[in-house]
């Protein structure tokens, strides 16, 4: 520093720059995203369940969210704060990788945490981050974008099926797959997992529209909407018919009716004339009445 030769500063060794902001490692979240579950952080292990946005999660890690919802703070509400129920994610169908197969469920001799658990069953590549891979979602089978795109071109170059479609048809038309035979779309059934920041974009556009067109659900009582319910309707009953009535019941009336008239005609036959004369014939008509039979029970008879 003395200019004795010995060293020469330059700009670099007296004025102070900015620290270079750290980066994180991209390796780690590559492998973080695809060996570990998006909410609870724990490895991967079947059953595996994915959302509408390629994310993948512990099953029971997704049901102890939706039982409560604040049991993973905000970080679950930032990952998994899309899903209603179980019915917004898919249980996933994966090909086990057949170099772990024997191992058991506790790691064996030869292998280690970065051996990935699940391949393509079409390419055998395995599902560790360096391919893309997708499930169906109909069905939910694994698959890697390339095996999928290869199955597609070898179909399209089979004898007899070039040039026999357009290819707007090519579209609508749905396709087997080739795991389990279900149908389905090119265009919207296939959802990548681990998406780039601008898939996952077009993927939130594609549910928070697909909610969109969903029917929204009738109330169970009809009294909560007057206006579209209609009041209960009385039965109306037919002017014509008349009432019914109990023959045996009938039949006892009239026999109470006979046995009243014959009592009373076996009553008035053992009157005397002067007695009967007080009653009066029904037959004949009715005399005036005078002073000695006026206000008198006879007047009732």
């Amino acid at each position: 520093m003395g200019n004795d030769g010995g060293s020469i500063p330059d700009r670099r060794d007296l004025v102070r720059t900015k620290a270079k902001a750290e980066q994180a490692d991209k390796a780690n979240q590559t492998r973080a995203r695809w060996f570990f579950c998006a909410l609870s952080k724990r490895r991967l292990e079947e059953p595996i369940v994915a959302c509408p946005l390629g994310r993948l999660f512990n099953k029971d890690a997704l049901l102890e969210f939706l039982l409560d919802r604040a049991s993973y703070g905000a970080d679950g509400a930032a990952v998994a704060g899309h899903i209603r129920s179980l019915k917004d994610v898919k249980e996933l169908k994966l090909t086990a990788n057949p170099a772990t197969k024997g191992k058991g469920k506790g790691r064996g001799e030869g292998e280690n945490e970065e051996t990935p658990k699940f391949v393509c069953p079409l390419t055998f590549k395995e599902m560790n981050g360096a391919q893309p891979f997708a499930y169906l979602a109909p069905c939910g089978c694994v698959f890697s974008l390339s095996g999928l795109k290869s199955l597609s071109s070898a179909k399209e170059k089979e004898p007899g099926k070039e040039g026999s479609t357009t290819p707007e048809k090519d579209e609508e038309q749905l396709e087997l797959c080739p795991q389990c035979g279900a149908k389905y779309s090119k265009s919207t059934d296939i959802i990548p997992l681990n998406p780039s920041p601008d898939d996952e974009s077009l993927l939130r556009a594609r549910m928070e529209a697909k909610r969109a067109a969903e029917p929204k659900k009738s109330k169970k009582r009809k009294a909560a909407d007057p206006e579209s319910s209609d009041p209960p309707k009385k039965k109306k009953s037919s002017p014509t018919a008349a009432p019914t009535v109990n023959p045996n019941i009938a039949a006892t009336s009239r026999a109470v009716v006979t046995s009243l008239a014959l009592e009373e005609a076996k009553r008035k036959a053992g009157m005397s004339d002067a007695v009967k004369s007080l009653y009066g014939d029904p037959s004949k008509p009715k005399q005036k009445e005078t002073f000695t039979t006026m206000g008198t029970f006879t007047r009732y008879a």
